[in-house]
């Protein structure tokens, strides 16, 4: 009776190490396929139905890492030829906007609109935009008059009554030059009431200014401030895209190198 039952444990053991190693066979030929979702889940699928066939589970332990380094690996080849596409597309539209850095305090550089670099606009009230290198957008609300008018928001109004309006800004500053006002704020957009994006999709509005202080100052946006806003905003799309790839190269050559030490550090264990 006990050489029965250990030979039907025996026979029992075998088949669990067989049916465990057709599913690593299976999750194998899915990996050379490339599909590497199906390959992960047969993979998942010998722990769960075969947790007592240690053998083949180690052994899809080091298939699964093989999965997951492709998987970085082909994530790296698509990203690296996004990124080449998004770079010439920003190499073809830069020439068309200024450019702004000062190298003593500034790490990253600033793109403005043409027609709206400081030494065309004095002694105007106007909304400038620039976006950095990086992608992000901003808006400053520049006030200039004979008195103050203390802002610290803005308030933007289609012909249809629709607005957005900006938060207290968190960076906002006065001075005086030879008798002249003047005030500005700005606002990040993400922190910005979502001005910045109303104005972009009713660019080819009328849209009313009003800045919101201790006294009332309304001006409407001109043709060339609204064609500035539009091009520096698809510009932040560009710079933007390009940084979040950045990132996700980044991201991906640190999970690559993850895997290849763990699978290093495999090989050297002892047999």
């Amino acid at each position: 009776m006990l050489l029965a039952c250990l030979c039907g444990t025996f026979i029992a053991c075998n088949n669990v190490e067989q049916k465990a190693d057709e599913k690593l066979q299976a999750a194998r030929k899915a990996f050379e396929q490339g599909n590497y979702n199906e390959a992960k889940t047969l993979i998942d699928s010998i722990k769960i139905l075969y947790p007592k066939a240690f053998d083949t589970r180690r052994a899809g332990i080091a298939l699964m890492q093989e999965v997951e380094l492709k998987e970085q690996e082909r994530s790296l080849t698509y990203l690296d030829s996004l990124l080449r596409v998004k770079q010439d597309e920003l190499e073809a539209i830069k020439g068309q906007y200024a450019f702004e850095k000062n190298a003593e305090y500034q790490t990253i550089g600033n793109y403005l609109h043409p027609s709206q670099v400081i030494e065309k606009n004095l002694h105007r009230s106007y909304l400038r935009f620039q976006v950095n290198e990086k992608g992000v957008m901003s808006m400053t609300s520049i006030y200039c008059g004979a008195q103050n008018i203390h802002h610290i928001a803005v308030k933007v109004t289609a012909p249809d009554g629709t607005f957005a309006e900006t938060p207290a800004s968190k960076d906002s500053y006065e001075t005086t030059d030879l008798g002249e006002k003047i005030e500005k704020a700005d606002y990040k957009q993400g922190e910005d009431g979502n001005v910045i994006s109303f104005l972009y999709y009713n660019k080819d509005k009328n849209i009313r200014v009003s800045y919101q202080g201790e006294q009332p100052y309304s001006t409407t946006m001109t043709a060339d401030d609204r064609q500035a806003l539009a091009a520096i905003y698809e510009l932040s799309q560009v710079l933007s895209a390009i940084t979040d790839i950045q990132k996700d190269i980044e991201e991906a050559n640190l999970k690559a190198e993850f895997i290849k030490r763990k699978m290093a550090e495999k090989n050297q264990e002892p047999a």
